[in-house]
């Protein structure tokens, strides 16, 4: 496996298309952070996408795979989210590292991510359980 710094254009293209989301939404949240709001959710477990996605009550747009990762697109009444599942932890773990700094936020469960705005994730938890994080926290202006 290769290492973090050498991204193929397959993981950097699902990296981007995976922090869009939280990108639009404004890049909230403070770095590292996590989100404990006492109604941590059921227990997190290793999921598919296509299992969030039915947990979560939406049908997957977008599907893009490769070897160590696949991702796909939510849009619900609860608003848009992105699901990406992991091989291994250490694979989630990598990819999280080369999202946080762009900002959003994070639930987190075990070989799987998903991405969207806090409320969103909030409510993602009470159905798949995980934990929230906070990627970098942006300003603007100088």
């Amino acid at each position: 496996m290769g290492s973090l710094y050498q991204m193929t254009p397959v993981k950097a293209a699902l990296l981007c298309g995976a922090v869009i989301v939280p990108l639009a939404a404004g890049c909230s949240g403070s770095s590292g952070s996590a989100s404990h709001s006492g109604h941590e959710g059921p227990a997190a477990k290793p999921a598919t996408i296509e299992q969030l996605a039915q947990k979560t009550g939406c049908t997957l747009a977008g599907k893009r795979n490769s070897a160590e990762l696949r991702q796909g697109a939510c849009q619900t009444s609860r608003g848009r989210y992105t699901l990406v599942s992991f091989t291994d932890d250490k694979g989630r773990d990598s990819w999280l590292t080369e999202a946080k700094p762009w900002g959003g936020s994070y639930l987190v469960g075990p070989r799987w991510v998903a991405v969207a705005t806090p409320p969103i994730l909030e409510s993602l938890r009470k159905e798949v359980g995980g934990k929230i994080i906070n990627g970098d926290q942006h300003h603007s202006g100088g």
